[in-house]
């Protein structure tokens, strides 16, 4: 008969395996969705792109380029590549949140939920908790900086204090009215 040790230890061997092998997946997942994100950033530029170039009166009004490497969509490619900015364009009547990155959809998102549910403003922290990242301060001061951005732009205001929500006007699934 085995010892109870030896039975312990089987069943341990047995879970760190599994643990180990879910590690595995979960990296190979978070390569490919890495690599997807990348994709559907390059499609969302390009299709920001030929829209300015067909848009009528064609341009740069409205739009402003953040200089805040906190700002930055994609981490840094390798070599001497130029890392890309955000663009977080001045909200307008009938401006569609698309427009903005996916860090920035995010904010506007989750701020339009609440708005449609009668809900109150939200402090960074609280959007660090809903978006289920470390509510740590580098995280909530990423977060921070991208709200008082989307202030400065007209997509949301500050009602309080560190406090934010959708500006008035900025609704609707997807869009920005």
């Amino acid at each position: 008969m085995p010892s109870l040790v030896g039975l312990l230890e089987q069943h341990e061997l047995v879970a760190r395996r599994r643990v180990d092998g879910l590690r595995e997946e979960a990296d190979r997942i978070q390569a490919e969705l890495a690599a997807a994100e990348q994709e559907w950033q390059e499609w969302m530029v390009a299709r920001r792109r030929v829209d300015a170039v067909l848009a009528p009166g064609a341009g740069t009004a409205g739009t402003e380029v953040s200089s805040d490497p906190s700002d930055a969509e994609m981490p840094s490619p390798p070599g001497d590549a130029i890392r890309p900015r955000s663009q977080v364009l001045v909200w307008r009547e009938g401006l569609a949140r698309s427009v903005l990155s996916v860090d920035y959809q995010r904010i506007v998102q989750v701020l339009a939920d609440r708005s449609r549910l009668h809900q109150g403003p939200l402090t960074c922290q609280e959007m660090a908790a809903v978006f289920g990242m470390d509510v740590v301060p580098a995280r909530v001061e990423g977060l921070r900086s991208k709200a008082k951005r989307l202030v400065a732009r007209g997509w949301l205001t500050e009602p309080g204090p560190g406090r934010f929500t959708l500006a008035k006007g900025v609704a609707g699934p997807g869009a920005g009215s």
